[in-house]
Parts: structure tokens; C-alpha cells; sequence
């Protein structure tokens, strides 16, 4: 095979691994536990966000600049959120706004996690185009490591979109349609990698800025109409092994 065929077929394969693994995983649970893991990916979004994807963008990007991309980033998915509203509510009393608001948000979270993921994915296509430009074997040892990230993290968005609203084909739909990024960074890698790789810092910045804007500002404040001590332990347990996922598969591949 050839360099470009490797990184076409890894692009491919990588995303719809990574998202039907994700939607296995759901069916398994079953839809009726799908608002109790949602500390799961509160844990997830945010493991990936500080464990995985800002150490990345400090490897290529300055401190005090990519701080600033990710505070830019969060104020971005703020407006976002905002426009959102502004789209299902012309008014101050609506349902998205009552204290005893439907299980869903009105697709909010959904459709700012599938921005961010759609930078991340952007960003992992540049990174394999750029290790099989260098070797195949360095290629495929990337891509491998990248499938195993991405896992434990699409898990967390697919569910976050069960969350919003979406129903299991939709939300299985637009996450395959997010990981199509990965493809399309990589090919545009492939023919103008120095240009993109300057770009991989202010990328990740606001991938991680809309896993951390999502986590804190729209799922974890749902998390507290439940004061009960055993609902507070289960929360708890669930984000510490949202975040052990992906701790453990980044010890894993060694990375």
C-alpha cells in the first residue's frame, strides 16, 4: 500500500471504530442509564481535555498563548450557547430556562461537544499524516494509540448527545460525521503539513476548551439537583473512572 492509501484507510477506520465502540457500549447499558453515566463523561471529557489533549498542545504551542486560546474558546462555546437558546427561546419563561426542564437540554451540549470533537478529530488526522509521512510502522503505532484515546472519549460524546436529545441513529450519525474530520485533516496534512501543523496548538485549545466548557458549565450542575450522599458517591465514582479511562489507556500505549 501506499503512503496516502495507509493514511486514507486509518483515517476511515480510526473514526468508525472509535464511534461504533461507543454505541456498543450504550446499547449494553441500556438507554435508561444513560442520564446516570453521564458522570462518566463528565470524567471522560475532562480527563481527555487535561490528560490528554492540553499536554499535546503544550508540546507545540507556547504556555501563555495556548492558555489564552482555551479562555478565548470557552467564551466562544459561551456565545455558542447562547445562540442556541436564542434559537428555542424568544422569550424570558421557556422550557429550556425552568428549573424542572426536560431530561434533554434542547441538543446544547450535543452540538457544542460535536464542534470540539470535530477540532480534535481535525487534529488527530494532521497527526497520523504527519507519522506516516515519516514512517509506515510510526504510522500505524500512531493511529493504534489515537483509536485507543479516542474510545473511552466517544463514549463520554455519545452519550452526552443521548443527553441532549438525540435519538441513538442521530447521535450515532452526527459522531460519524465528526470523525470524517479526521480524514480531512489528514489529507490536507498530507499536502500542506508544515502549513497545519502551526494550527495544531489554537486546534486543541479549542477542543479542550469545549470538552472543559461542556463538563463544567452544562453537566456538572445537573449533578447537584441530586444532593442525596449515595447519588453524590455515585457521581463521584463514575467521573474518578471517566478520568481512570483514560489515564490507564494513555499508560497503556505509552503515550
Amino acid at each position: 500500500m501506499s503512503t496516502l492509501s495507509w493514511i486514507i484507510a486509518v483515517s476511515l477506520a480510526g473514526g468508525v471504530l472509535s464511534v461504533v465502540a461507543a454505541a456498543a457500549l450504550s446499547v449494553a447499558v441500556g438507554t435508561q442509564r444513560v442520564s446516570m453515566l453521564i458522570s462518566y463523561a463528565i470524567g471522560a471529557l475532562l480527563g481527555a481535555a487535561f490528560l490528554e489533549i492540553l499536554p499535546h498542545a503544550l508540546e507545540h504551542g507556547e504556555p501563555h498563548n495556548m492558555a489564552a486560546t482555551v479562555l478565548f474558546g470557552i467564551m466562544v462555546f459561551f456565545v455558542l450557547e447562547k445562540l442556541v437558546l436564542w434559537r428555542h427561546c424568544h422569550h424570558d419563561h421557556c422550557e429550556a430556562h425552568e428549573a424542572h426542564a426536560p431530561a434533554h437540554d434542547h441538543g446544547r451540549s450535543g452540538l457544542l461537544i460535536l464542534v470540539g470533537d470535530t477540532f480534535h478529530n481535525f487534529v488527530d488526522g494532521i497527526l497520523i499524516a504527519a507519522a506516516f509521512l515519516e514512517s509506515t510502522e510510526l504510522g500505524i503505532v500512531t493511529a493504534l494509540a489515537i483509536i485507543a484515546h479516542e474510545i473511552p472519549q466517544e463514549v463520554g460524546d455519545y452519550l452526552i448527545l443521548l443527553h441532549s436529545g438525540y435519538s441513538k441513529v442521530r447521535a450515532l450519525a452526527f459522531n460519524l460525521l465528526s470523525s470524517l474530520a479526521t480524514l480531512v485533516g489528514a489529507m490536507l496534512a498530507y499536502f500542506a503539513l508544515s502549513e497545519l501543523t502551526e494550527w495544531i496548538p489554537t486546534l486543541l485549545g479549542l477542543a479542550a476548551a469545549s470538552m472543559i466548557y461542556v463538563a463544567v458549565a452544562d453537566l456538572i450542575p445537573g449533578l447537584h439537583k441530586r444532593t442525596e450522599l449515595k447519588a453524590t458517591l455515585q457521581q463521584v465514582l463514575l467521573i474518578g473512572l471517566g478520568i481512570g479511562s483514560i489515564a490507564l489507556v494513555r499508560t497503556l500505549v505509552g503515550e
